[in-house]
């Protein structure tokens, strides 16, 4: 396993696969038993992964209970980072729930209790709740920071502007920054590509993404008549092949990995790599944390990446497709586009 450091305002250093542990219990009905998820989270360590991501709602708190557990001992192993919004009981009610400071606060002291754990390593706001400005979960941040109860704090699922203005405003107050997104990001779900992706390049976040298999679909398995992540969470967090650009994608990949012997999830997971961000695996058994670990083996060529590309582009949106063409480049530039050197990242 290879480590990176996580976006621009850290020193954190983690490793390229991260291990998501929704499937750590049984509450929702699908899931990993305590004993099997210990050998997930025995065999990730072993491999080298120090990454671990859960959150307070996942398996309506037990994912939280197992890793409290399995981590006794080893807790300054890992970087260990959960999320707050929708809670982890089945009856917290509207003041434990959403982004507000006090839901925050409430959050935060049952996942280190569960956790049984003095700290949390990264905090994420799970997803916006509409209502709450990002001032708020700004200060709810810093306070908890202060107070040695978090050390890092990330945006999961948040628009582009939202992050634009939150890492804004912390730079300006001095105040904990945002360190990285969380977002999904898959070959059958590129949209992030179009804001949020040049969004964290720009600002220096780190960049962590869930479901890069497509809840399975791109591992190939649903063509073969497999259950999983289509039937077992009632087929949400989940992107059906129902497009003929679907189609193309899956069988790409498919092609692909029959060409080079590869394990076509393996392959799906390290072209999300390949792109920049941290993936999110979340095996339910040893057996796929073995195959999803195999992508730390896979180094694809020129030729895959324009195979893969071209099956999966994205149409392009505005104002991008207006930006980024060449008549109007060569405007901007004074006619010299091809001899301008460009910045090595891009700016905000």
């Amino acid at each position: 396993m290879r480590y990176r450091i996580l976006g621009q305002h850290t020193g954190l250093r983690v490793s390229e696969l991260v291990l998501g542990t929704g499937n750590f219990g049984t509450r929702w009905g699908h899931g990993a038993e305590p004993d099997e998820a210990r050998r997930i989270l025995d065999a990730y360590l072993a491999a080298g992964g120090n990454f671990i991501d859960t959150a307070d709602t996942y398996q309506f708190g037990e994912s939280e209970e197992i890793l409290g557990n399995l981590l006794q001992g080893r807790r300054d192993d890992v970087v260990l980072a959960t999320k707050y919004t929708q809670a982890g009981g089945k009856s917290d009610g509207i003041l434990a729930t959403g982004n507000s400071r006090r839901a925050m606060v409430t959050s935060v002291e049952a996942s280190l209790r569960r956790l049984k754990t003095d700290r949390i390593d990264l905090y994420w706001t799970h997803f916006p709740d509409r209502v709450t400005p990002v001032e708020e979960i700004l200060r709810g941040f810093d306070d908890l920071a202060r107070a040695g109860k978090i050390l890092y704090a990330g945006l999961s699922d948040f628009p582009a502007w939202r992050v634009a203005r939150a890492v804004t405003l912390a730079e300006v107050r001095g105040s904990l920054p945002i360190a990285a997104i969380q977002v999904e990001h898959s070959l059958v779900e590129r949209s992030t590509e179009h804001e949020l992706l040049p969004a964290a390049e720009a600002l220096g976040l780190g960049v962590v993404a869930w479901s890069p298999l497509g809840g399975g679909v791109l591992t190939g398995k649903y063509r073969r008549g497999e259950a999983g992540r289509k039937e077992g969470f009632g087929g949400r967090v989940f992107q059906d092949e129902n497009s003929a650009q679907r189609t193309r994608i899956v069988d790409t990949l498919l092609a692909i990995a029959d060409d080079t012997g590869c394990d076509p999830g393996a392959l799906a997971i390290a072209w999300v790599s390949r792109k920049g961000p941290l993936p999110i695996i979340g095996p339910r058994s040893v057996q796929q944390l073995e195959s999803n670990l195999l992508a730390t083996t896979i180094t694809l060529s020129d030729e895959h990446l324009a195979r893969l590309h071209e099956a999966s582009a994205l149409a392009p949106i505005f104002p991008h497709g207006l930006i980024d063409d060449p008549v109007n480049q060569q405007k901007a530039s004074g006619g010299k586009l091809d001899d301008l050197v460009p910045p090595t990242r891009r700016v905000a």
